[in-house]
């Protein structure tokens, strides 16, 4: 089932749009915080954003420009703002493709069908985790962090996935053992607590400060410094 993220300001539209989608079998989310349109991207993780361009706070072409930062997923602009210059700004900012309010919802779900297949007929899907702003990209194995792509060794993204996958929730060290080596029986307990180290030590040279918290006793969780919110 494809995941179809909506970013339109007239919830009557938006509404709609979702209830026909919905009835092809896609699971359709809608954001509801155009202040923050990354944290539902990143939440979602959508296979297919329908963007409009004229939104609050930040117009359709930023929030492209965002998700380019992080992601490759398809983007189609939906605007009663149609003029050649629209169009060409849409295309120049990363969209895939461009249909003029007010548009038929059969035409609309046969452009969404067709850019789904090109896009994912022959290439692995690419999840994006999110926490607090922060973007783990599964498919490249990176983080990023107010818009910067932060590349990160194999060990130190697994580490990362399981904390995320986990987030709000202790990761007991054998869990995390168990992620980074089959057999963590034959490794020697104080090779995780190096690798945890190193990558404390790399987050905070990034300016990511006290992302892994440690729980006595159990393991290791993704905690944020109440001051120190990662907004991107």
């Amino acid at each position: 089932m494809y995941r179809i993220l909506i970013v339109e300001d007239d919830s009557v539209i938006s509404g709609e749009i979702a209830r026909y989608l919905m009835k092809w079998g896609y699971e359709v989310a809608a954001v509801t915080d155009f202040r923050d349109v990354m944290a539902d991207f990143g939440k979602f993780s959508p296979q297919l954003v329908l963007m409009d361009i004229g939104l609050p706070f930040y117009n359709g072409y930023y929030w492209c420009g965002e998700i380019r930062k992080v992601s490759q997923v398809p983007i189609i602009f939906i605007s009663s703002a149609s003029d050649n210059m629209n169009v060409v700004m849409a295309v120049n900012m990363g969209g895939d493709d461009f249909v003029t309010k007010p548009f038929d919802l059969e035409v609309l779900a046969a452009k969404v069908q067709a850019i789904l297949r090109r896009a994912y007929a022959f290439t692995a899907q690419t999840t994006v985790l999110e926490f607090h702003g922060l973007l783990l990209d599964i498919g490249d194995m990176s983080l990023n962090f107010q818009g910067r792509k932060i590349e990160l060794s194999k060990n130190e993204f697994k580490i990362l996935q399981t904390l995320f996958e986990n987030a709000g929730k202790p990761v007991s060290r054998e869990n995390i053992m168990k992620k980074l080596w089959d057999d963590e029986c034959f490794v020697d307990d104080n090779t995780l607590t190096v690798n945890i180290n190193r990558l404390r030590k790399k987050l905070e040279n990034e300016g990511i400060r006290e992302l892994i918290g440690t729980k006595k006793g159990v393991g290791y969780y993704l905690g944020i410094n109440s001051s120190n919110d990662y907004d991107m």
